[in-house]
């Protein structure tokens, strides 16, 4: 009897996939559905995901990569050079820890430390003290680019040497596209790809400082002129969402790089790596990334299903189950 049951379960199942391949298959013909690689030449004014299935983003480029499998789910535009901004500061990060130098060092933040450059604001006045490990917070929570300066004029070899080791470490991450100027990211030389980005976030990952400091909703420290504490909010406002669970994040902003996200975040059971990169508007990074997040669930969950009724009508391969 169980054995007839199985044959009709495994019957109806084909039948079903039989008619969903077959939809499918009229709807790629009907809407000429792209490959994976054709996707990277969606215009960026098309920006929603559309009934044939279809991930659209605005950013203008953008990848999205399986941190465990390396598997390229959507790519756009991937290799061309652009301005990061402040996802410089990942690199910035990187370097510092590298150094080995003590985080409880004290570090004032001094004129060499405002931006006369862009002009940009900060929440640290010159001549507050803080130590190196909050610096690094505040320079990846808030993307501050004081806290970020001063970190690398206090490197053993002075902002120039930071900057040296920021491009030798690029080069050790076979980040061969990428250049490093400064450790703020406020200058527009601070170049790479979205190809390249990726390895960046997956290095950044291996440190468990950056993903606690990067995932951190805000962060409170005392500066000069004031009695209370002064509050850093997190300038990736997902952090703050109960919907994502984000491991690393980083935004970025200047005009010449638009707004840019990278981020490493569990969707659908899978470790994603995702690279925004020139978006304008003020929340077209944060709908891309929900867009995406989306479409990935779509994706996956079909095959997931199908799993569950696979391991139910034959229970005995619970093991090859848990493998796939």
């Amino acid at each position: 009897m169980r054995e007839r049951i199985r044959l009709f379960f495994i019957l109806s199942i084909t039948f079903f996939l039989a008619l969903s391949a077959i939809s499918v298959e009229a709807k790629q013909s009907k809407s000429n559905k792209p490959s994976k690689a054709e996707l990277a030449g969606i215009s960026r004014a098309d920006t929603k995901t559309n009934k044939d299935g279809l991930l659209r983003v605005a950013s203008s480029n953008a990848l999205i990569v399986n941190q465990n499998t390396g598997e390229v789910l959507f790519a756009k535009d991937t290799n061309t050079l652009t301005s990061i901004a402040s996802v410089t500061k990942l690199m910035t990060a990187m370097v510092t820890l590298d150094a080995n130098l003590p985080m409880d060092e004290e570090i004032a933040i001094t004129n060499e430390d405002v931006d006369t450059l862009k002009n940009s604001s900060s929440k640290l006045p010159v001549g507050t003290v803080l130590p190196r490990s909050e610096l690094l917070k505040i320079a990846l929570i808030a993307s501050d680019n004081r806290a970020a300066s001063a970190l690398g004029r206090n490197y053993p070899t002075g902002k120039a040497g930071f900057v040296n080791a920021m491009n030798i470490k690029a080069l050790q991450l076979d980040m061969t596209r990428s250049e490093f100027a400064d450790p703020t990211g406020l200058n527009n030389h601070n170049m790479s790809t979205a190809e390249d980005l990726v390895k960046m976030v997956k290095a950044a990952y291996q440190y468990p400082e950056i993903r606690e400091i990067t995932t951190t909703a805000s962060y409170e420290a005392y500066v000069k002129g004031h009695h209370a504490p002064v509050n850093f909010n997190n300038t990736n406002g997902l952090i703050r969402k109960s919907d994502w669970i984000i491991g690393l994040s980083k935004t970025g902003f200047i005009q010449e790089a638009g707004k840019c996200l990278v981020m490493q975040a569990m969707i659908s059971g899978q470790p994603m790596i995702i690279v925004l990169l020139k978006s304008y508007g003020s929340a077209t990074r944060s709908a891309d990334a929900n867009r995406i997040r989306k479409w990935i669930e779509n994706c996956l969950v079909a095959p997931k299903d199908l799993q569950l009724v696979w391991l139910w009508l034959y229970p005995e391969n619970l093991r090859l189950a848990i493998e796939l």
